[in-house]
């Protein structure tokens, strides 16, 4: 999907209100997601997440880490990112404007991975080059055992009018297809080995919650 879509048409209250709907098991899921992140972040760590949006990762890892710094195309999102022991960016995620080994570690949850509609493999690059080496970089999509209650969850977006109407006939394997142009996808432990291989990071797999799949990417060398 063209990650223009969450920049122009779902950020801030937008986005928001898109995890307001969330009936009880996506919340469940939204927290143990949340959870496994913060299970990686050490006092003493400088995170960066990738696509912070309106913060509501980030201002729990800001309670957890040295420093949290957040990125995403969204200026209207930013704006309501703020907090105590946040630092903001516009910034692309494939095009980082970190110095190499900024980070301790790199979080791109909530399927960021499919959401930016960018390379993929260039987004992993970019978020090992910016991870210090022995530091990590998480990235998550959906499991596929949580089909039934993603696709009850966009399908409330969609109603409520921040989506557009879904497209029943192309929707479906792990696809959710809008008539609006939206199109959100998931990548598979097979996908995310792919991309990270050759990458000098080891990588390791963890389904959270029958929720979220976790790529777990340790840097190994410069």
């Amino acid at each position: 999907m063209d990650g223009r879509y969450y920049t122009q048409k779902l950020s801030a209250e937008r986005l928001r209100r898109c995890y307001e709907l969330a009936p009880p098991r996506v919340r469940r899921y939204l927290e143990a997601e949340i959870a496994h992140v913060l299970d990686r972040v050490a006092p003493s760590d400088t995170v960066l997440e990738l696509g912070c949006g309106y913060g509501r990762i980030l201002r729990r890892i800001a309670e957890r880490a040295r420093r949290a710094v957040g990125i995403d195309t969204s200026p209207e999102s930013l704006r309501l990112a703020g907090g105590p022991n946040i630092g903001l960016a516009c910034m692309d995620a494939a095009a980082l404007g970190f110095c190499n080994g900024s980070f301790d570690v790199v979080v791109c949850a909530q399927n960021g991975v499919s959401a930016f509609g960018t390379d993929r493999r260039t987004l992993f690059k970019e978020a090992l080059r910016v991870t210090r080496t022995g530091g990590t970089a998480l990235f998550s999509s959906y499991a596929a055992e949580f089909w039934d209650h993603r696709l009850e969850w966009f399908r409330r977006q969609s109603e409520a009018g921040l989506l557009g109407e879904l497209d029943e006939g192309r929707t479906g394997d792990g696809v959710i297809v809008c008539r609006d142009g939206f199109r959100a996808e998931t990548v598979g432990e097979k996908e995310f080995r792919g991309l990270t291989r050759g990458l000098g990071a080891d990588a390791r797999f963890t389904v959270v919650d029958s929720s979220s799949l976790f790529c777990e990417l340790t840097r190994t060398r410069e």
